[in-house]
């Protein structure tokens, strides 16, 4: 009898080991001490982890944001008008992601990857975690593809490379996100998938920014990620990293990709103000003391990935707003240190009708040459030299009123170097237009026309060589390089068309 009893208490347990229900019995439940300003304070949860998502007994979502003795910091994703002190909160053990895959292409989604375009839900190919390691040093391989802008003042002058963080910063109203939109531009039919993540932009501004793509045919292979200045500050911070996460997906396929983060002057402020609520110490700046690791640990993830991972690369062009001008501040110096290279912006330049307002100073690529082509490279060999001269004279010369020869000659060259740079908004250049021009430029083909006509000329000549000579395009364009013969033969076409130009 006493076996048989036995014998039943073990199917019991059995059973109840079996039909045991890890989700149910063994999450870990807390309770709402507090909420305020996007920021809740839950007590009860003993082994969260940072960065780990909670839901709330109302449906609404956090992020572990504070580890605490005897209690939690949560950052909410939504509005906290339904938290109420006392309110249940479960663990999820997952750590915060986002849905990636192919269908994401075209469309517009907010930080959480959920669709704001009203076109209906996106089909996810996989979950990726928007923390990630960056690839470590064996992983990576060194820069030498390059990514065009379509922008002859960076092409020529501070090369881009699939790859590489080159930073983009300066004042207000100088350009830096209409740099960021014609190099979108300019990837169509280059197999590079592009992301642009808006951070604490106004909404209009998103939706210019689309418009400008979607009528050049870009958003057929760009995402856009929207965080804009009405949404909380939790979504603005997790904006960029939900972004990169999105990129990892195409990066990890063997893919090339290009993120834009405009701009992380206001990711910064967005995390100031969530750790400023999480009662951390602020320091300079009232920033936190990690907020270098903020960006570091974002940027650090784009890279070109070696050939045993596939040899995919993500590029980041991240935008830095300065004030007046500063580029000393915290943050402008911070992302300085982290990226590749700078292309800084001038107000002054700006104001003064050169555009893109690109300060030849104080820009640079770390990576050089090994981005460029051996066309770009032969062509642009001498442009900063020229222009550094130019800038340098024109100082010098703007109280002179008598001028030899070969000053003038130099201010001649200089200033319609500076005319050939100027470029209109959404016209990226192909590289075989810009190894034209710099080539003709090298020859001092356009220092004889008058500065207001030098970038009408320009137009013309290209326009002649497509027509004429389209086999010094195709020459170009298929071994990327420009002999010497083609060299001769772009010399022959400029005076050929100058012959019948004077003809007409």
């Amino acid at each position: 009898m006493s076996e048989i009893n036995a014998m039943d208490v073990i199917s019991i347990i059995r059973e109840q080991i079996e039909n045991f229900d890890w989700d149910e019995e063994s999450r870990e439940i807390g309770k709402v001490i507090s909420v305020g300003d996007g920021i809740a304070t839950v007590y009860g949860i003993d082994h969260a982890m940072y960065g780990e998502i909670v839901v709330f007994e109302n449906g609404e979502k956090g992020m572990v944001m504070d580890i605490r003795r005897t209690e939690i910091g949560v950052m909410l994703f939504g509005r906290d008008v339904g938290i109420s002190e006392g309110m249940k909160v479960t663990r999820t053990r997952k750590n915060a992601g986002i849905p990636v895959g192919e269908g994401f292409i075209g469309r517009v989604v907010n930080a959480l990857g959920e669709p704001i375009d009203g076109k209906g839900d996106i089909a996810s190919a996989g979950y990726n975690p928007i923390e990630r390691p960056a690839p470590g040093i064996i992983d990576r391989k060194s820069v030498d593809t390059p990514l065009e802008t379509g922008i002859l003042a960076i092409d020529s002058m501070f090369p881009i490379g699939r790859g590489q963080r080159e930073l983009i910063i300066g004042d207000r109203q100088t350009g830096k996100t209409s740099i960021a939109t014609d190099t979108i531009l300019n990837q169509k039919g280059k197999n590079v998938t592009c992301i642009y993540v808006a951070i604490g932009q106004k909404a209009t501004t998103v939706e210019k920014v689309r418009n400008i793509l979607e009528k050049g045919g870009a958003m057929d292979y760009t995402i856009i990620v929207s965080a804009t200045a009405a949404d909380p500050a939790s979504l603005q911070y997790i904006a960029p990293y939900a972004g990169t996460a999105l990129g990892e997906y195409f990066m990890d396929k063997g893919g090339d990709v290009l993120i834009i983060y405009d701009d992380l002057s206001k990711h910064a402020v967005a995390y100031r103000e969530i750790s400023l609520l999480l009662e951390r110490s602020p320091g300079r700046e009232a920033y936190p003391g990690d907020v270098f690791y903020l960006h570091s640990r974002l940027l650090e993830r784009s890279s070109k990935l070696s050939d045993e991972k596939g040899g995919g690369s993500m590029t980041a062009l991240p935008i830095i707003e300065t004030q007046n001008g500063d580029v000393s501040a915290y943050i402008s110096t911070n992302v300085i240190s982290i990226t590749d290279g700078q292309i800084f912006l001038e107000s002054s330049l700006f104001f003064s009708g050169m555009r893109p307002a690109v300060n030849v100073g104080l820009s640079v690529s770390r990576v050089g040459g090994a981005a460029q082509t051996k066309a770009m490279k032969k062509a642009s060999g001498s442009i900063r030299v020229d222009l550094a001269q130019y800038r340098e004279l024109e100082i010098f010369t703007q109280f002179a009123s008598d001028l030899d020869a070969a000053t003038q000659a130099e201010l001649s060259h200089g200033g319609a170097l500076m005319q050939l740079l100027k470029q209109p908004l959404s016209h990226p250049m192909s590289m075989a237009d810009q190894v034209i021009t710099l080539e003709l430029a090298n020859l001092r083909y356009f220092d004889s026309f008058d500065k207001k006509d030098v970038k009408k000329e320009q137009g013309k000549i290209l326009d002649y060589i497509r027509l004429e000579h389209p086999d010094i395009v195709s020459s170009i364009e298929s071994t990327r390089d420009v002999a010497d013969d083609v060299k001769d033969l772009i010399a022959a076409a400029g005076e050929e068309y100058k012959k019948s130009k004077e003809q007409n």
